[in-house]
């Protein structure tokens, strides 16, 4: 009888310390946001933020953590990301690749898109918020 209350009191230290772990995760505690050449892609980091790039743009596109300042937004730290692309016509999302990125050639991507597509950037950890994360192809 005490084997099967010292069992009991064992499970469940063991099921509150589980409990308590999962609860302590947070979700999207670091901003981050999609650069090219270091610039910021997004014309305003607010929920009225627009992403677009021209067809001929050139450079590495990444995707950062940010400083964010009221007149300046730098890049700081790498993350990994994948890629996506929207048509346009049909809303569909394909793989650009299976890879993941920590930059990518600006170029070779937009080789995939038409004018009027989206590129869709995925953040592979869910500590990282994305929120501008369609680019459109202008």
């Amino acid at each position: 009888m005490y084997m099967t209350q010292v069992i009991r009191l064992a499970l469940l230290l063991f099921c509150c310390a589980t409990f308590n772990a999962a609860f302590g995760q947070k979700s999207f505690t670091n901003c981050t946001a999609a650069f090219l050449n270091n610039k910021i892609v997004v014309d305003e980091y607010s929920p009225q933020g627009k992403c677009a790039l021209a067809a001929d743009a050139t450079g590495l596109l990444t995707v950062c953590t940010a400083d964010l300042l009221p007149t300046s937004s730098m890049a700081v730290d790498k993350i990994t990301f994948k890629i996506a692309i929207r048509d346009q016509n049909t809303k569909t999302l394909v793989m650009y690749s299976n890879e993941e990125f920590q930059q990518v050639d600006v170029q070779k991507l937009l080789a995939k898109c038409r004018k009027g597509d989206h590129i869709v950037l995925l953040t592979l950890n869910e500590q990282y918020a994305l929120p501008h994360n369609e680019i459109l192809v202008l």
